[in-house]
């Protein structure tokens, strides 16, 4: 009970953070690019309690901690896009897609710099240091989650923003089967070999791009 309690404390506020930003970006891209619906709906907003869904933010993390999982995700309340609206929406879509795991990329990227400071300033609290390596492991969790290529995940959108027209029709049809597709490849361990080389990819990209403060500071 001590170890969950642990766990939930030094990961709570990273989660929050990583769904929050993930989906007031899709958001803000999609007003961008011309729909104004989640802005409408005010959901372009960084208050968490309007993206958090009790099942995918909070029932489900804590029924894969308990069930073993090697990776802890869920997902917040989808922000609402109107496609149609976009500009360009074949496009755009891909462009509104990926502002979610972007925000997420560069969280991971916020949380890995502040884990860096704190080592160079000597920081004691263990807890923090905790913290900012749950913060970097989060957001690379979600950035490779959303990337998988079906919809509706944001990695499906963009598949489907990039595949000609008559393919991207048969593809899109995939997405009332989507959530259930990825729930099996979960279960049987498939999504395992998506996940651990594009979070590996980005990490080490990632640790590519603070080499120089890196070796400046530590």
């Amino acid at each position: 009970m001590n170890d969950l309690i642990q766990t939930f404390s030094v990961y709570a506020l990273p989660i929050v953070f990583a769904i929050t930003l993930h989906e007031a970006a899709h958001a803000y891209a999609a007003k961008y690019f011309g729909d104004n619906t989640a802005y409408a709906q005010g959901r372009m907003s960084l208050n968490p309690i309007k993206h958090i869904d009790p099942i995918g933010t909070l029932l489900i993390p804590v029924a894969l901690y308990f069930a073993g999982s090697p990776f802890l995700f869920g997902y917040a309340k989808p922000v609402p896009v109107q496609f149609g609206n976009l500009r360009n929406p074949k496009k755009q879509m891909a462009f509104v897609a990926f502002a979610g795991p972007l925000a997420n990329l560069v969280m991971a990227l916020m949380w890995m710099l502040l884990g860096i400071f704190l080592a160079a300033f000597g920081a004691q609290e263990e807890f923090f240091m905790r913290m900012a390596q749950a913060g970097v492991i989060t957001n690379l969790v979600i950035f490779a989650f959303n990337l998988f290529p079906i919809p509706p995940l944001d990695g499906g959108r963009i598949m489907t923003s990039i595949l000609p027209h008559r393919y991207a029709y048969k593809f899109a049809k995939l997405e009332p089967y989507g959530f259930f597709i990825v729930i099996a490849l979960v279960v049987l361990k498939v999504l395992h070999y998506w996940m651990v080389p594009v979070m590996t990819i980005a990490g080490k990209a990632l640790q590519l791009l603070v080499m120089p403060l890196t070796f400046l500071l530590l």
